[in-house]
């Protein structure tokens, strides 16, 4: 489980459904969810969660999408699988990994050091832990 420490900046409701807004270094990122503990609260440090298999990314990535994450990130390190692969990204001193298939590794020709931009759905995130420090 990749691991982001990030600041709630701002929380809309409407009945169950909750879309939370955080700050990750320069970086906003969304999250939805239909459960929503009470102690998160803007300005609460919290730790966000996402599997690797819910990473995706891009290469020279240009115009809009419907993804609102979107991370700029260095590759770190490469683990190259028959069928399955992966690939750590760093971006201030965070590491995030991303499996994918070992075709989208020869075809999009990963190198190390290479930027890419990360792409996480809303509905990926979640929060695993809030910080009380």
């Amino acid at each position: 489980m990749n691991k982001i420490v990030a600041i709630v900046t701002k929380i809309e409701r409407i009945e169950s459904l909750h879309i939370v807004s955080f700050q990750f270094n320069n970086y906003k990122l969304e999250m939805m969810s239909l459960e929503l503990g009470e102690d998160v609260k803007v300005g609460q440090k919290v730790v966000l969660g996402v599997k690797p298999t819910h990473i995706s990314f891009a290469k020279n990535l240009d115009g809009k999408i419907s993804i609102s994450n979107q991370i700029r990130a260095k590759i770190k390190g490469i683990n190259k699988g028959k069928l399955l692969s992966s690939a750590i990204f760093e971006t201030n001193y965070t590491l995030i990994e991303s499996v994918f298939t070992t075709t989208s590794l020869k075809e999009m020709n990963l190198q190390l050091h290479d930027e890419f931009t990360i792409l996480i759905k809303a509905s990926d995130l979640s929060i695993l832990e809030v910080k009380n420090d």
